[in-house]
């Protein structure tokens, strides 16, 4: 992807295309593409789209969301192809639309005849339609040689694990027996993951009223429920009445690794958008401050707060200013869930991969490092830290805790799970996650 300047490229999908059809789909997911492959967040580039769209209806949402996540947890692959295909690469956001036609064909072979007609439909509407006959034709060589293309891809490094090369070298050096399963779980759909608020709801009334829904779910070691098929939030029972939260397994682990009890004083640090502040809170009667340096996420924060009935003070501060936020009073529990390269959670962001840069480890490494240093000021003597991250990279998760430890003589780095570190690997149940529990000296 580009190293330009972010910029937007979105596409207004033209009003002559039916709104159900799939020609509107891949050429709208083409424009989300192509917003990403210009620099910008999928996040980012979602928002704007259903800010002009606000009326699009659920099932066309659902099927752009579908081609968007899909072509780009497929990334690398398409452009390989393409190279095959084409001599230069094809302008924006046709380019895209071909990515986005061949991870159709690729996942849905079935529907091979529909998804190039409804794709060279949507290119007839872009760029006054010069392209309509090269988009016509890369798909159909795409076709023919199929089986020639998908050996040569199988070969190639990035098409076959569908990450960039500094990526997927780095995993190979830090997990030598590891590294293929973990760019696997990468490229994967993520499982729908739940967690029960033990203050309005138990877990067995939880699986009763999801078997009167016929909503299979299964329980995990520690108490996440995974839906068997994911659906929206609205059709899950108990939601809406704040019996519920959507939470990743991994995630789930943090408030009960952080070992709290009724009555602490506890900070979240990096709080948005505070799924771990309201499980801490289901957990222990807690005095909890959550921060957050964005004001807009902070109000994220209030609302999951809200909607559980449950209760913390929120600041938008950025948790290193001290002067900006801290009443002087120290915290027993401090939960550190730090910025991150969030490596460990690319199949639910899969634009990271490719918007990352092998740089950006070492600039959130630093960053990391301030944060430690400015929380353990404001950790009680005895007092316990649980450091987290969404990445698998060893500077951000082991080789952090280590320099910080070492740095600390009154940091003593406490086991979970009879580990000093607890990396949690992307698989089929969770996210990857790294946590570190550090006490602070009495």
């Amino acid at each position: 992807m580009t190293d330009q300047p972010r910029s937007r490229r979105l596409v207004a999908a033209p009003s002559r295309l039916p709104e159900d059809s799939l020609a509107y789909a891949l050429v709208t997911a083409a424009g989300l593409i192509a917003d990403v492959v210009g620099g910008l967040t999928l996040t980012d580039a979602l928002a704007t789209l259903w800010a002009r769209r606000p009326d699009t209806p659920p099932g066309v949402r659902g099927a752009i969301l579908d081609l968007a996540y899909g072509t780009l947890r497929d990334y690398g692959r398409q452009d390989f192809i393409l190279d095959q295909l084409l001599q230069n690469p094809l302008p924006e956001p046709v380019q895209s639309l071909l990515r986005v036609a061949l991870h159709r064909l690729d996942t849905r072979p079935d529907t091979a005849h529909t998804t190039v007609d409804q794709a060279v439909e949507a290119a007839a509407t872009l760029l006054e339609g010069k392209f309509k006959g090269v988009a016509n034709g890369v798909l159909r060589n795409a076709l023919r040689q199929a089986t020639e293309l998908r050996a040569a891809a199988d070969a190639d490094m990035v098409a076959e694990h569908r990450h960039p090369p500094w990526w997927i070298r780095r995993l190979k050096t830090q997990y030598p027996k590891d590294w293929r399963a973990i760019l696997v779980a990468g490229n994967t759909h993520p499982p729908m993951a739940l967690r029960v608020n033990s203050l309005r709801s138990s877990r067995d009334e939880v699986l009763e009223s999801f078997a009167d829904a016929n909503l299979p779910v299964r329980v995990l070691a520690n108490g996440t429920l995974i839906l068997e098929k994911p659906v929206p939030v609205g059709r899950l029972p108990g939601f809406a009445e704040g019996c519920l939260s959507v939470q990743d397994a991994g995630a789930q682990f943090a408030a009960q690794h952080l070992d709290v009890d009724d009555g602490q004083r506890v900070l979240d640090a990096c709080a948005a958008p505070g799924s771990k502040t309201c499980h801490i809170l289901e957990l222990a009667d807690v005095e909890l401050t959550a921060l957050d340096t964005d004001a807009s996420r902070t109000r994220r924060i209030s609302e999951n707060l809200t909607r559980l009935g449950l209760s913390a003070t929120v600041k938008a501060a950025d948790c290193r200013n001290l002067d900006a936020w801290w009443d002087g009073r120290p915290f027993d529990r401090i939960l550190a869930d730090v910025p991150c390269s969030a490596s460990g959670v690319v199949r639910r962001n899969p634009d990271i991969k490719w918007l990352r840069r092998g740089g950006d480890i070492a600039r959130f490494a630093s960053q990391q490092a301030e944060i430690l240093e400015a929380l353990w000021r404001v950790l009680a003597p005895g007092g316990k830290m649980l450091y987290a991250t969404c990445s698998v990279f060893a500077e951000e998760n082991g080789e952090q805790i280590a320099a910080f430890a070492a740095r600390h003589p009154d940091c003593r780095r406490l086991p979970i799970g009879g580990q000093l570190d607890c990396q949690y690997l992307p698989c089929t149940d969770h996210d990857g996650f790294f946590y570190a529990l550090l006490e602070k000296a009495a």
